[in-house]
């Protein structure tokens, strides 16, 4: 080591460097320690020095973007290589299914912009970097396509370039809801969920769909539940589309002239057979429980369901309680007389039949028991005997 003094003030000792991390460690005048180290370093830029090196950014900048816009992919072949050699995402991914739907005439951009918003990847600006550079601008496929995230670009070329068509077989079972419906069609890779249920709020292709107050759904009660069949890039609106028609389709001439005869609109119709088909478990059971929310409709007496009340709620409860039925909704028919503001549930033919051919009873009351089937009374008290019984 030289022992002249001014040499050594030039160079930074072992001791200076342990110095400067004491100093970031503890944060204690940072500023002047590091104008001391550099000396005046700085002091000889001059403000021609800083424009001049702007300037080339700026220059930079430009060729680049020019490249991009006119050069043709073999001349520009080793920045495809620096840009694919750039580490994929490491970090620990949730495994989640992200869908992402591809229209006709959209442009790499587009598409790029929302497969990064969506967490597919990384990067847009590196995607339309290599889509331009390998020659895909133009011949990405539309469709809808199922991602998880931490994808490398290149999977999410193969699926896009090769398009994700084939048929998918789904039922919806009898008493289903519109979240239910988005949840199954998610488990599939059909659908987005949040995108169904936003889709499912205002979808009313008929005009008896014609959403009421307070409704969450329009599209509640009206997708028949069935077996479907659809190709895999189907929209959102084309399986909504789907299933109402099909609703349309049952919901057949004289069950229409039926209901009028009964003073009910087709809406109405849905809302009881839904409450119907929630509430019962059993065949049997289902013109007996129409009768009893015929006859208390009739009588303005409140339906006291608890098909309504569970409709509110995030999961199904076994036995709704006291506070329950205090819940402050116009879905309450607990505290409200006449239907709920819509259906709760998509209700099958038969719950609808029911509806339209009820039996012939004067029961008021019914009650199940803990395997589902029903009890009835025509009177309160007999009513507090079989729930004192059964429950």
């Amino acid at each position: 080591m030289s022992n002249d003094p001014e040499k050594s003030d030039k160079k930074f000792s072992t001791e200076k460097i342990k110095n400067i991390l004491a100093d970031l460690n503890g944060k204690s005048n940072f500023s002047d320690k590091v104008k001391n180290y550099l000396g005046g370093f700085f002091e000889g830029i001059s403000l021609k020095y800083v424009l001049t090196v702007a300037g080339g950014v700026l220059f930079f900048i430009v060729l680049i973007l020019g490249v991009l816009i006119f050069a043709e992919p073999e001349t520009i072949i080793s920045l495809e290589k620096n840009i694919s050699s750039t580490p994929a995402k490491t970090e620990s991914v949730a495994e989640k299914r992200i869908h992402i739907k591809i229209n006709a005439g959209m442009s790499t951009g587009e598409i790029a912009d929302q497969l990064e918003s969506k967490g597919v990847i990384t990067s847009s600006l590196k995607f339309r970097i290599l889509s331009r550079i390998r020659g895909y601008d133009g011949q990405m496929k539309p469709g809808t396509y199922v991602f998880s995230a931490g994808l490398t670009d290149e999977e999410v070329f193969e699926k896009i370039l090769n398009g994700e068509k084939f048929i998918v077989n789904f039922t919806i079972p009898e008493g289903f809801g519109v979240k239910n419906i988005a949840e199954r069609l998610y488990e599939i890779d059909l659908a987005d969920k949040e995108d169904f249920l936003e889709a499912a709020k205002d979808f009313e292709p008929f005009p008896y769909m014609k959403k009421h107050d307070d409704v969450i759904f329009a599209a509640e009660g009206f997708l028949f539940p069935d077996t479907y069949s659809i190709e895999s890039d189907s929209s959102v609106e084309d399986i909504l589309n789907m299933m109402a028609k099909e609703f349309d389709k049952k919901l057949t001439p004289a069950m229409r002239e039926k209901a009028k005869e009964m003073n009910l609109s087709i809406y109405d119709l849905v809302t009881l057979a839904s409450l119907v088909e929630r509430e019962v478990r059993y065949p049997v059971d289902r013109p007996i429980v129409a009768q009893v929310f015929l006859k208390r409709l009739k009588i303005n007496m409140p339906l006291q369901t608890d098909a309504s009340l569970q409709y509110l709620m995030d999961a199904p409860k076994e036995d709704v309680s006291i506070e329950d039925t205090k819940i402050d909704s116009p879905y309450n028919t607990y505290q409200n007389a006449g239907l709920p503001p819509g259906p709760v549930a998509s209700p099958g033919i038969e719950s609808i039949k029911a509806v339209l051919n009820p039996a012939d009873t004067d029961f008021l009351f019914f009650v199940a028991d803990r395997d589902g089937h029903n009890h009835y009374s025509s009177t309160y008290e007999e009513h507090m005997e079989l729930v004192n019984q059964y429950r």
